[in-house]
């Protein structure tokens, strides 16, 4: 059987090597391992292949033969992923997901393409999630919450209820945002930093870096 499908994650950094064994038995339990093949994409790449894995450059990626080519981008930095995120759609490539087979999703939840979710990630209900989303080990997101475009939780954050999270929102390891009130939700703003360890009793505003408990502007 001829290898029709070729599926690319953007980054062979530390991102990139954790998720490609999820993306691989992804297509497994799709039933497309025989027809597809999987590689890295990276720009500046140090070898020809890592972890058993063929590495390729976007243009190598561009010009091999599998007429139906898709992309997920394991790049932590949102500014750079939605950067590869045009970049790719000029070029009209697709995005698919990597989602955990341990990954909890429960009623009522919606996540846009491109979402990476790591093991041991939990949804809850009435969630909506926007495009290209990085939700990293033990993390969670609770009831009534809505998260934008190219957010990145690193490991372990606590998302509780009623929290509206706006794009390019970086959301460090360990974090705690405390649950909003329905109609009064907790809102971190867009491009807004928080802390790793950080316990967020407040909104946050546009483009604002917190830290600490409780959570406080910093330089």
């Amino acid at each position: 059987m001829s290898i029709q499908k070729l599926y690319g994650v953007y980054g062979a950094n530390g991102a990139g090597r954790g998720v490609l064994p999820i993306a691989r038995e992804n297509l497994k339990a799709a039933g497309e391992d025989e027809i597809s093949r999987l590689v890295f994409i990276d720009d500046h790449p140090k070898a020809e292949e890592i972890n058993n894995t063929p590495i390729l450059t976007y243009e190598q990626f561009i010009a091999s033969p599998e007429p139906d080519k898709s992309v997920s981008i394991a790049i932590a930095d949102s500014e750079i992923r939605e950067k590869l995120v045009n970049k790719c759609s000029q070029d009209s490539l697709k995005f698919f997901s990597i989602r955990a087979e341990n990954a909890v999703v429960m009623d009522s939840v919606e996540i846009g393409e491109g979402a990476i979710v790591s093991p041991f990630v939990t949804f809850t209900s009435n969630i909506k999630i926007g495009k290209h989303f990085h939700a990293n080990l033990y993390s969670y997101v609770e009831h009534d919450c809505i998260v934008g475009d190219f957010v990145t939780f690193a490991p372990g954050v606590q998302c509780n209820g009623n929290i509206v999270i706006e794009d390019h929102a970086y959301i460090g390891a360990g974090a705690v945002i405390r649950q909003g009130k329905p109609g009064q939700p907790m809102t971190i703003g867009k491009g807004a930093v928080i802390g790793m360890g950080a316990v967020v009793t407040k909104s946050v505003a546009t483009g604002t870096t917190v830290a600490g408990c409780p959570a406080k502007p910093i330089s």
